[in-house]
């Protein structure tokens, strides 16, 4: 990926005065022209990088620039490290430790101790997540759209996009693209995807805004909720809403306040709970969970 050879080609000119773009070129395995682009990206991207002509030149960071070249500490690099092991957790592959491999010859200065930050991105279902993963990666550099059936909670859809973003959010794993039936970007969840597909024709670029993955966006809230737990369940509270979402009453029951964007979603929430909430507002939900367990009634109890 892109991106990994940037970070690459960035810590091997802050360890060498000097380098040239075919030895970058047979380090990470690319065409010179490859490099050149890389190198033009990087200097886009802030990086003050000089090429020097004639013998002895080649490609170096601007000499005098106020970013000390030993910027990579051992605390910096252990993380961009822990951050490319992880990506092995989900890739199926041993890519990212080769890569790992390629940026670490001569950085032994910058890299000491033990492994103090392990991740794992790999889903639960990761048998499932991987293919799904290797083959929107390949659409992504090879500008392919991708055709899928998709199970949102509304309905069941088939949809076509321009791939362009790889997301881990939420203990999950989405991708970001133009929908062509929507002819808007849109966020898909991997889990939902089905049946996937990726075409041969090359789509033409669009300008791409930045995904808003903040909580306000996606949990927008509007449905004020109050309800009273058991203290056994006190851990799933905190888990899933945090230590300052509640008070306890004195008996040590659970006193939630909170916003809920989606009612069916909130009404599944709260069966879970079974007998252990006691839910006081909004009216519309206590009556739903009223109906839903007489229903349950029904069908268990004759």
């Amino acid at each position: 990926m892109k991106i990994d050879r940037l970070i690459g080609i960035l810590s091997v000119l802050l360890r060498q005065e000097v380098t040239t773009a075919p030895k970058l070129a047979e380090i990470f395995e690319v065409s010179r022209r490859t490099i050149n682009r890389d190198i033009e990206d990087l200097c886009r991207a802030g990086i003050p990088i000089q090429t020097i002509q004639g013998t002895g030149g080649g490609i170096r960071i601007m000499e005098g620039y106020a970013m000390d070249r030993t910027l990579l500490t051992s605390k910096d690099m252990q993380m961009i490290m822990a951050g490319l092991r992880s990506l092995d957790s989900v890739s199926g592959s041993q890519y990212y430790g080769q890569l790992m491999e390629k940026i670490k010859p001569g950085s032994s200065d910058l890299i000491s101790g033990r492994d103090f930050i392990l991740i794992d991105l790999s889903s639960w279902y990761r048998e499932a997540i991987e293919p799904k993963l290797s083959l929107i990666q390949t659409a992504i550099e090879q500008r392919h759209e991708i055709s899928f059936d998709y199970y949102a909670p509304d309905k069941e859809s088939h949809r076509t996009i321009e791939p362009y973003f790889l997301i881990f959010k939420w203990s999950s794993w989405y991708v970001y693209g133009w929908c062509k039936t929507r002819e808007d970007f849109r966020l898909f969840k991997l889990n939902r995807m089905a049946e996937m597909s990726c075409g041969q024709a090359v789509y033409e670029v669009r300008k791409v805004p930045a995904p808003d993955l903040s909580v306000k966006k996606r949990f927008p809230g509007g449905i004020y909720v109050e309800a009273v737990f058991t203290p056994d369940v006190k851990w799933r509270v905190v888990e899933e809403y945090g230590p300052y979402c509640f008070t306890e009453d004195k008996a040590g029951n659970i006193c939630f306040k909170g916003e809920y964007t989606d009612f069916e979603s909130l009404v599944s929430w709260m069966l879970t709970f079974g007998d252990k909430v006691t839910v006081t507002e909004p009216k519309k939900l206590r009556d739903e969970l009223f109906k839903r367990a007489g229903n349950i009634v029904k069908k268990y109890g004759g």
